[in-house]
């Protein structure tokens, strides 16, 4: 009877698991701005609607808006400059900035479809314009790139072989046990995925600076700015789903002489 049901689980698990892999091999497009193939959940149309309905709800989560217009208008007219001046603007992306008022989180990130915030306590970090149009251009790279589209197909993909990892390592005695490590698996390969986006945003937030006229050394600024204010206290690059400033900063030192040398 025992041989049974193991046969049983394993098949099930088997089609669970291969269910998972067609249906993320299924979800091909082509991004409009890169060419590239990718393997995406969401139409651009719904990464608009899902980024405009989930502004509120990021934007109470970190202390609502900053109140000062001033500081509003500055961070909307940079990120303005860099969606209206590049191939950002000729996607069908609706670009929002936001100035969250939180003064003790170091951040700023992108919703699907053009959703982008900033918090106080990284814009307060910030000493030029070029390095603000640094940070914008980064995650209106994001968004371009399509990661978190790319993301969630790939976080479907997952869950979809974590369940089948469940089904077939069930054991009545250690079920709890078995599940945490192939949850924590699963976790560990989407975090690889995280660094990739961040190298790639980086490179489409250089490109964007030197195609407006900014700096694009900012970009290496605004990292030596986020390496200074962790304070040493980073975990292990391979288990943190950004890559460490230093190796960021020399691959955004290569990809500007590339830019260099192919605009001369």
């Amino acid at each position: 009877m025992n041989t049974v049901f193991s046969k049983g689980k394993l098949i099930i698990a088997a089609i669970v698991a291969i269910i998972a892999i067609i249906s993320y091999y299924s979800k091909t497009d082509v991004n409009p701005v890169t060419g590239e193939k990718q393997r995406v959940s969401l139409t651009q149309e719904q990464e608009v609607a899902l980024g405009i309905n989930s502004a509120p709800q990021m934007i109470e989560q970190f202390g609502g808006q900053v109140n000062d217009p001033k500081i509003r208008e500055m961070v909307t007219r940079v990120g303005m400059k860099l969606v209206n001046g590049t191939e950002a603007g000729k996607s069908k992306y609706k670009f929002n900035f936001y100035v969250l008022a939180d003064p003790n989180t170091i951040n700023a990130f992108a919703l699907p479809g053009g959703q982008i915030f900033i918090t106080m306590g990284l814009l307060k970090l910030l000493t030029t314009e070029d390095q603000l149009a640094g940070v914008l251009g980064h995650e209106i790279g994001h968004v371009i790139g399509r990661h978190s589209a790319e993301h969630m197909a790939k976080e479907e993909l997952t869950q979809g072989l974590v369940s089948a990892t469940d089904i077939a390592m069930y054991d009545p005695n250690s079920a709890n046990m078995q599940s945490s490590i192939a949850r924590y698996i699963g976790s560990v390969v989407n975090m690889k995925y995280g660094r990739e986006d961040e190298i790639e945003a980086d490179r489409f937030g250089v490109k964007y600076l030197y195609e407006m006229g900014y700096k694009p050394e900012a970009q290496i600024e605004v990292m030596k700015i986020l390496k200074q204010a962790a304070g040493g206290q980073r975990q292990p690059e391979f288990l943190s789903t950004h890559p460490d400033p230093e190796n960021r900063i020399i691959k955004i030192e290569n990809y500007i002489q590339e830019l260099k040398m192919n605009m001369k």
